[in-house]
């Protein structure tokens, strides 16, 4: 049996002179929310088109649980993309009903989960509602129904929680987690590097075509330098400016956040705030996958 869901193997896709996509491989097994990163123009959206199937790569190649390009992957595959698509003047029950149809789906089986998910959202009473009439939350929600109501073995969400406020972020986090624990295959791209940070284990990060950084995010981030430190006291602590290797001071009340040349450091600062005052937390940080992300790709936008 394949264990693998979606294999991307060294594609590459050329525009006339320009390279969109450069070498790119990773794999992403059922069960796993994988992350797919970059800055604009980095290359994610020519790569997720071409894992949907709607353009080919010009080298390489792709294959769905373990075979290439098919009829199939229309039931197999469900995709959230960035710029959504519903029409805004049909009615809600019409169009995801008529999508899970064209996805396989029997007619009164994409009703009955339609409805299923819609009670999920707690949006019931938008079944006979026009997309137009809803917020734009509401709408983010029923386009990830459009997404999964086909129960695709394969998920593709692209920037699947921009617009929405906290509360519907958690409740779709919520949803993508349960999909995944059910043996669903994610590829996951987002800005919001925090979201990936708790849904993806690998991650994949693209610039200018090419892959700059791939691997395991816990063994990413230790082998980044631990440049931060935090510290709760009691009472206000001074010096700390001083010590050897410490590079900047931020106070935020109780708490202070210290920059450090590396965790060296530490040890000097934990010993000046005990001598002060009382120690209530002190914690040598890994990189955040946001500065993790600043530091490979420059902070650069194309």
């Amino acid at each position: 049996m394949n264990t693998v869901a979606l294999r991307v193997d060294r594609v590459a896709k050329h525009y006339g002179s320009k390279t969109a996509v450069n070498g790119v491989q990773f794999e992403v097994r059922p069960g796993e929310v994988y992350g797919l990163l970059g800055a604009n123009g980095a290359g994610k959206t020519t790569t997720m088109r071409m894992v949907l199937g709607l353009i080919l790569p010009d080298e390489g190649s792709i294959s769905w649980k373990g075979q290439g390009y098919r009829e199939e992957l229309k039931s197999m595959m469900g995709y959230l993309p960035e710029e959504r698509g519903l029409y805004p003047k049909v009615k809600v029950s019409e169009q995801i009903v008529y999508l899970a149809e064209l996805r396989g789906m029997a007619r009164k089986e994409a009703d009955r989960t339609l409805k299923h998910w819609l009670e999920k959202f707690e949006v019931s009473d938008y079944y006979d509602r026009k997309v137009e009439e809803l917020s734009k939350g509401n709408q983010q929600k029923i386009q990830f129904i459009a997404a999964v109501i086909h129960n695709p073995d394969i998920l593709i969400l692209d920037e699947a929680f921009s617009g929405l406020d906290p509360v519907n972020v958690e409740l779709l986090k919520k949803n993508v987690k349960e999909l995944r624990d059910a043996g669903t295959a994610i590829l996951f791209s987002s800005h919001r590097m925090d979201h990936v940070e708790e849904l993806c284990e690998n991650i994949t990060i693209l610039h200018r075509s090419k892959t700059v950084l791939q691997g395991e995010l816990k063994r990413i981030k230790r082998s980044f330098p631990r440049e931060r430190i935090l510290l709760e006291t009691e009472e206000p602590v001074d010096g700390l400016e001083n010590i050897p290797g410490v590079l900047a001071v931020n106070r935020h009340q109780s708490l202070t956040e210290i920059l450090v040349k590396g965790p060296e450091a530490g040890r000097d600062i934990l010993r000046q705030a005990m001598s002060q005052a009382e120690v209530t937390r002190f914690q040598i940080m890994e990189p955040t996958l946001n500065e993790i992300f600043i530091r490979t790709v420059g902070g650069e936008r194309e």
